[in-house]
């Protein structure tokens, strides 16, 4: 992109575009998903009714032509999804041209250098991954391809540990996760999403706060009742009220304007 502003002007632009479209699919209650000028949607009529309104959608304007490819499971940037029996499952996306490098592990780079490049690559498969299975393959893939740039697999081993222990307590030395909870655990922990118990804690914040809507009406109601009868007219309102104190003790004397004058001094 030429300038910062580029990627402004083409949201702008794909919004516009993308309006109709997205009308479309909320009426038949599907989904539309859009990162700059890669589109995911969800389609559950025939696949020949799909291509009637894309092909429709080509026609919008001289300048935005879709390519798009139909299918259970496909690419969106760097997810592969699948369309299991109506389950969406996810899993980190390899481009079929990629070459197996990272930064080998003979360069001369820090020490914190390679631990990152791990720790990211374990941090997407598990936050990319729907299931464990899906991360079990990814972490398999994960390690041939450092064995291959040259780390060795103490020290890979050594980085898995370090990573699983930051988010799970456990006592096994195997540099992978036991079983499918710490996994679902782990994946929590980095994806944000709350916990069943945190959930828990959320509907019941929710049930509470819906019980105690009329109590907070009866109460809203009861003091501005009060604040009106306060507001009644008062006799004094619109009088102004001044205080002043008549000191007897000073007496008012007259002194002629002959005597100031013959007088230097007083």
């Amino acid at each position: 992109m030429d300038s910062s502003f580029t990627l402004t002007l083409a949201n702008i632009f794909m919004w516009k575009w993308q309006k109709e479209l997205v009308r479309r699919q909320d009426m038949t209650g599907e989904y539309y998903g859009r990162y700059i000028d890669d589109v995911f949607m969800t389609w559950n009529k025939s696949e020949n009714a799909l291509k009637q309104r894309l092909d429709n959608a080509n026609t919008w304007h001289p300048n935005i032509k879709l390519e798009y490819k139909i299918g259970k499971s496909l690419p969106f940037l760097d997810i592969l999804l699948t369309n299991i029996n109506g389950t969406l499952s996810t899993s980190v996306y390899h481009k079929p041209a990629a070459e197996p490098y990272v930064v080998p592990f003979i360069s001369d780079h820090p020490q914190h250098v390679f631990d990152n490049i791990l720790q990211t690559s374990l941090r997407r498969a598990i936050k990319y991954s729907s299931t464990f299975q899906s991360f079990n393959d990814e972490r398999r893939y994960i390690q041939s391809i450092f064995l291959y740039n040259g780390y060795p697999s103490s020290f890979i081993d050594k980085i898995f540990r370090k990573f699983f222990s930051g988010y799970i307590s456990s006592r096994s030395f195997l540099p992978f996760l036991d079983n499918e909870d710490q996994f679902l655990q782990m994946r929590i922990a980095l994806s944000g999403q709350p916990s069943r118990q945190q959930s828990q804690v959320e509907m019941r914040i929710a049930t509470l706060t819906t019980d105690n809507e009329h109590l907070f009406e009866e109460s809203d109601k009861k003091q501005q009742f009060t604040i009106q009868e306060n507001k009644k007219p008062n006799e004094f309102q619109n009088k102004l009220i001044i205080h002043y104190t008549h000191e007897k003790r000073f007496n008012t004397h007259y002194l002629p304007s002959d005597d100031l004058d013959s007088s230097s001094e007083i």
